[in-house]
């Protein structure tokens, strides 16, 4: 974890759901997971051990409200629920959430709205702020569209070897495999899986073992890559 990352609570009472959460987080140069919680409970011991930059917060949880939940928060926070009631949406931004995404949503949109935050936190630097500034950091926040918002341009010979790799491979491969395979660090694999996330032309999952946290693992994008719970 770098001194600058930002810190991210993730918050979901499907424990599948809140790994797979994090590990888009994880995957975002500048963001680091401070932890994940399938109850509120659970998130406040997180909170009491350390600072938290933004929590990802779904609605319904074990032993209360993610609503409420999230008017109780010092950090900022954002709400990923399956509910579609337009009274949540309400009741979430009065709370003082920054965004409430509706599950199912691509692996990008997630992506690309934490991006966007890390926009908002950059204009928000300034010690003092005007108009124009504040007017530009709550439009750092609602991005126009994944593909507008990610480096979808940009070459890069190493970037296609790492895309080459698990289109090549047929099965799945981590960040640690990926950079194996082409001869690269981990840390610049990581790097280049993340892009590719981000523009949507690789998934990220998550690769479960029999102890520990699960792992990262990549494949080609498809239709169905989609956060369904």
């Amino acid at each position: 974890m770098a001194p600058s990352d930002l810190t991210v609570l993730v918050v979901d009472d499907d424990f599948r759901v809140a790994n797979l959460h994090a590990g888009i987080v994880d995957s975002i140069a500048g963001f680091t997971v401070a932890g994940t919680a399938n109850t509120l409970a659970t998130a406040r011991d997180i909170l009491a051990a350390g600072p938290v930059d933004l929590a990802l917060v779904d609605v319904y949880l074990p032993d209360g409200s993610g609503i409420d939940f999230v008017r109780e928060l010092r950090c900022d926070a954002m709400v990923l629920t399956a509910s579609t009631d337009s009274g949540a949406v309400r009741a979430a931004l009065s709370a003082g959430a920054l965004a409430f995404l509706v599950k199912p949503f691509p692996h990008t949109e997630l992506a690309a709205r934490l991006a966007a935050y890390a926009r908002y936190r950059r204009i928000l630097t300034a010690p003092q702020v005007d108009n124009a500034r504040v007017d530009a950091a709550l439009q750092a926040l609602r991005p126009a569209g994944t593909a507008a918002n990610t480096p979808t341009t940009v070459t890069s010979p190493t970037k296609d070897l790492v895309l080459q790799s698990i289109l090549e491979a047929g099965t799945p491969l981590s960040a640690g495999e990926v950079a194996t395979a082409i001869g690269i660090s981990r840390a610049t694999a990581q790097r280049y899986l993340a892009t590719l996330v981000g523009t949507g032309t690789l998934r990220m999952s998550l690769r479960y073992g029999s102890t520990g946290r699960p792992e990262q693992e990549y494949s080609a994008a498809t239709r169905e890559a989609r956060t369904d719970h």
